[in-house]
């Protein structure tokens, strides 16, 4: 009788087993499927990238593509909010010109930096001034009074505006090898230019206001064709503008040689006080452990010298894609599922820092968490990010993936946890499993991070599928699993420059009243 009971059982397991089985089977072929032949990839990221823009922290257009994800997911079925997690310097961007008018007249192109102080209607006109050699900082606060009525260059004239990979290509080597000591030579002589003045590029725009500046131009090179960085002004009250490293060049050799240019920048911006921020939480309720949690993670915010489509437009719908199939076809999932597209990642993670603090009951149910930032590319790279049995769960959720979203993709187990990079490590702080799905480059550093490229064009579609698929499959596997996921860390490595052991990252508080 006790051997009928056992094999009652093993027959009970075995059919349980091969049931779950067909049907994760048929639920990652209908994923498959209803992500090929009915993608929503393409309208998302026109309506988010082409027709609300770049999504800079305290913009309207911030707060613009907050209202639109959450109109969105509920036109899905799916619940969704916005969640108020602190404040921000409140800033809109208007028109930016700049044209030479002496000694000849042309257009130039460039653009204001985040937070950039406004002109007058009118404008301002001056005369440039580079940044002077000097001795010491003694002399440099005795030239600083030269600045007054002037606009002032604060970069490097860039020798070459050819990438590396352009001069490797068609140079000689002996050419290629010539240019690059001279650079590097150049670079060099700059940087004793900018330590001499006792300041660097983080602080000297302030000290150039107050010495009567005009205006500040820039230029941050990038390393690619048409590519420069665009971050913060950090002036109070006069403008700072970035051009293109053509133009920069130009207007800096003019200058350099006696030619006397003169510039006009109208850089038009509003000022619109202290401004709410906010994360966009969406929500589908889970049936069996409604209280244990996965989390498909992206920011949401980006600089805005583009639109943001590769940092982190495309994270953003991947991650929004994934929700809408898995609502579609599988609406009661096991346990719950948020989708978290964060505020202000860009300045320091806070958004999901703050969501974190304010979380605990989810953050200590968290099941996986699965972050996707990095540019438009495949994901290639998945790190256990330190947890000892990530291996585990992550490698069975995996095997449901189709060989063909994952033919490329390499994992790392256990790894090391992340100290910063993108908000999963504000999850893997606070000892959640939370994992980046990290992608593959696209020429993403030189081009599109952070960039005045980082535009719709710049989209690749095919592999931005590929991730929602493997998203939407990896959730559901997550979801589904039977078992809760481990959090024991693993042994951290020794830091072979201080011969100490890492620790594990501390939770770091988010900045809740920022930008001012």
């Amino acid at each position: 009788m006790r051997k009928l009971k056992l094999l009652f059982t093993i027959y009970c397991l075995f059919a349980i087993s091969t049931a779950f089985g067909q049907t994760s089977t048929e639920m990652v072929d209908a994923i498959v499927k209803e992500a090929n032949d009915n993608s929503q990839l393409e309208p998302l990221a026109h309506e988010l990238m082409d027709v609300i823009g770049p999504r800079l922290v305290g913009t309207p257009q911030m707060k613009k593509a907050n209202d639109w994800a959450v109109a969105k997911f509920q036109s899905w079925g799916i619940e969704a909010e916005n969640q108020e997690w602190g404040k921000w310097r409140g800033w809109e961007r208007g028109i930016t010109h700049v044209d030479l008018v002496e000694p000849r007249v042309v257009s130039l192109s460039g653009m204001q930096l985040a937070w950039s102080p406004s002109t007058s209607k009118k404008g301002v006109t001056a005369e440039l001034m580079i940044i002077p050699e000097v001795e010491d900082s003694i002399a440099f606060q005795k030239w600083l009074p030269t600045v007054k009525g002037k606009i002032v260059l604060v970069s490097m004239n860039q020798p070459t505006g050819r990438p590396d990979y352009n001069w490797e290509e068609f140079a000689t080597e002996e050419s290629f090898e010539k240019m690059k000591t001279e650079r590097d030579a150049q670079t060099e002589a700059w940087r004793a230019r900018m330590n001499a003045t006792g300041y660097n590029s983080r602080n000297i725009n302030e000290v150039l206001e107050n010495a009567g500046a005009l205006a500040i131009v820039q230029s941050r090179w990038s390393n690619g064709f048409g590519a420069n960085k665009i971050f913060s002004a950090n002036t109070k009250n006069i403008p700072v503008v970035d051009l293109s490293l053509e133009d920069y060049g130009m207007i800096y050799r003019l200058t350099e040689n006696g030619a006397k240019p003169k510039i006009k920048i109208l850089a038009q911006s509003s000022e619109l006080g202290t401004v709410p921020t906010f994360n966009t939480i969406a929500t589908i309720k889970g049936t069996e452990k409604p209280e244990e949690y996965v989390i498909l993670s992206a920011h949401f915010d980006s600089w805005d010298g583009a639109t943001g489509a590769t940092d982190n437009g495309t994270g953003t719908i991947t991650m929004m894609e994934a929700a809408r199939i898995l609502k579609k076809l599988y609406p009661n999932p096991k346990r719950t599922i948020i989708v978290g597209l964060w505020g202000s990642e860009e300045q320091g993670l806070n958004g999901s820092r703050a969501f974190v603090e304010d979380h605990p009951e989810i953050v200590e149910n968290v099941q996986a968490v699965f972050n996707q930032d990095n540019g438009t590319g495949r994901v290639v790279n998945i790190s256990g990010q330190g947890f000892l049995h990530s291996y585990d769960y992550i490698g069975s959720w995996l095997e449901a993936v189709p060989r063909e979203y994952k033919n490329e993709l390499e994992t790392n187990f256990p790894g090391t946890p992340s100290r910063g990079g993108s908000d999963y490590a504000s999850f893997v702080a606070a000892g959640a499993p939370a994992f980046s799905l990290s992608s593959l480059s696209w020429s993403y550093w030189n081009y599109t991070w952070h960039t005045n490229l980082d535009t719709y064009d710049k989209i690749v579609f095919d592999d931005v599928r590929n991730n929602a698929i493997l998203t939407a499959i990896l959730t559901y596997m997550a979801s589904e699993d039977d078992d809760t996921t481990a959090r024991e860390r693993a042994v951290l490595p020794t830091n072979r420059r201080t011969n100490e052991q890492y620790e594990w990252p501390e939770p770091r508080k988010a900045n809740r009243d920022g930008g001012k």
